[in-house]
């Protein structure tokens, strides 16, 4: 179990992310056309895995926004942006945006994902919520690099993100 804050009041998580260097944990999301992706969808390419509460909130609509902006420049690297939205939010969203550069996978069905990776918010206002983490993933499916946010408002750290690739 992980402790971060809400707005500065404490909040815990299920459990904790994968640890470095382990087999990332499979999964089951659906994507904005309502078709099931796995981790094996993916395979042979990095993943930045792009996690937060709701895309319908500012710091997380901003995460979206900058990783859309450094896709683009990334070799063999697919940016992901998981929450528990329906699908149709985030594909609103990105219509909206004109996001084209990520892929956006929820976890609204059964937060298998949420449970799995131990990220799923246990209590406060946020329960049953992601909370605001980032894992990497290489191409051989092991993990690189995880951050979970400690104040789940603030941004993640893009640049540590990003240089763990």
């Amino acid at each position: 179990m992980a402790t971060v804050t809400l707005q500065g009041n404490a909040i815990e998580t299920i459990g904790n992310l994968p640890e470095k260097g382990s087999k990332a944990i499979d999964f089951s999301l659906v994507a904005t056309d309502l078709s099931v992706k796995s981790l094996n969808d993916f395979s042979g390419s990095r993943l930045i895995l792009n996690i937060f509460p709701s895309v319908d909130t500012g710091t997380c609509a901003t995460s979206v926004r900058e990783f859309n902006k450094k896709a683009s420049e990334l070799e063999n690297t697919k940016v992901i942006c998981i929450s528990r939205d329906l699908p149709f939010a985030q594909g609103r969203f990105c219509g909206a945006e004109g996001i084209e550069n990520v892929v956006m996978l929820s976890d609204f069905a059964t937060g298998k994902f949420g449970k799995d990776y131990g990220l799923e918010v246990k209590n406060g206002p946020l329960t049953s919520l992601h909370s605001r983490c980032i894992v990497i993933i290489n191409e051989n499916g092991e993990v690189l690099y995880t951050e979970q946010v400690p104040e789940i408002v603030d941004e993640p750290n893009y640049e540590a993100a990003l240089n763990s690739l």
